[in-house]
């Protein structure tokens, strides 16, 4: 059964959103709507009041896309990355927590190596 023709990728039930949408949302952070108020201020933010269907589609997909995130996670996880409010903040920390910083990896390395020289068989152990 096809999906009705007025139904755009990912607004069905049936369909998910198109993954490299919510990718760029996760690597590049939300969308805010942006408004500018005279030639020589910089854009400024706008009220959610301010907000045009476009501008909430976009916004839409930042929580569309935390929730793809959080719903795949397990309670221990959920409890580290609740309070954050982005997916990409999210993301960041899942990655933090499973690959580590980068002095992390660094001293796993280490520790490795240390324990692949020290490696040796022992005395009641056989081939």
């Amino acid at each position: 059964m096809a999906a009705p023709p007025n139904f755009e990728e990912g607004q069905s039930t049936y369909r998910p959103p198109r993954f490299n949408e919510l990718w760029d949302i996760i690597c590049d952070g939300p969308h805010v709507p942006m408004k500018k108020l005279e030639e020589t201020v910089p854009m400024v933010p706008k009220n959610r009041k301010e907000y045009s269907d476009i501008d909430r589609k976009a916004v839409e997909k930042n929580y569309h896309a935390k929730k793809i995130l959080v719903c795949g996670i397990g309670p221990d996880k959920y409890n580290r990355v609740s309070a954050y409010d982005t997916a990409k903040e999210i993301w960041e920390a899942l990655q933090t927590t499973h690959k580590g910083t980068t002095q992390v990896k660094q001293s796993k390395i280490d520790m490795l190596t240390t324990k692949y020289a020290l490696f040796r068989m022992k005395d009641d152990e056989s081939i």
